[in-house]
């Protein structure tokens, strides 16, 4: 059998110590737009962090010259940089052990020659 307290005392501040250190996060969407990118690049200064955003507009293979249309620009400092590291590192982690793992390195310049 479960012992409840003799008051309500100790789960009160229990309560407030939690309501205290963890601020309630209210997320406001009603300017948010959604945008498709393919590509991502990134560049930093000591101050922040940028990364473009676009969509690849080349439809064949072997072209001497892609397009890449920028849509977005995200600026961070560099701890929101750092925090969004860590959340991408962590989903990817989660999405490959779901789905298997996502091979990005690019072929080696011999192989695509002999093609």
């Amino acid at each position: 059998m479960v012992q409840k307290p003799k008051n309500n005392v100790e789960s009160d501040v229990a309560d407030q110590d939690t309501e205290r250190t963890a601020p309630k996060i209210r997320w406001d969407d009603s300017k948010m737009k959604n945008t498709y990118a393919n590509v991502c690049n990134v560049s930093s200064t000591r101050e922040e962090v940028t990364m473009l955003f676009g969509t690849n507009q080349t439809w064949y293979t072997g072209q001497k010259e892609l397009t890449v249309e920028l849509s977005d620009r995200m600026i961070l400092n560099p701890y929101a940089a750092k925090r969004l590291s860590v959340l991408l590192n962590n989903i990817m982690r989660e999405y490959e052990s779901r789905f298997g793992e996502l091979n990005i390195e690019l072929p080696e310049r011999a192989a695509v020659d002999k093609v």
